[in-house]
């Protein structure tokens, strides 16, 4: 992605620091300093309680046998679903 920042001041300086030091591109210098310090901003990732559906007893099938699809939509919406 390609995006345009403005820094403030201290955060160029401290970037320019950074790439005489490494001897690196930008890009680099720059993705590498997200990718350390976003993580930490965020705060730690908390657990998520896994979604549960409970169970619900439907009783017995009023239909028959649900196997033949033709059958199901005839008894359902009557001969005129075709």
């Amino acid at each position: 992605m390609r995006t345009t920042l403005s820094l403030d001041d201290d955060v160029a300086a401290l970037l320019k620091r950074a790439l005489t030091r490494r001897k690196e591109p930008l890009k680099k210098v720059v993705n590498d300093a997200l990718r350390e310090g976003l993580p930490k901003l965020m705060g730690p990732r908390t657990a998520r309680k896994p979604y549960r559906t409970r169970p619900m007893k439907l009783g017995r099938c009023l239909i028959g046998s649900i196997d033949d699809i033709a059958e199901v939509l005839a008894i359902g919406e009557g001969e005129q679903y075709k």
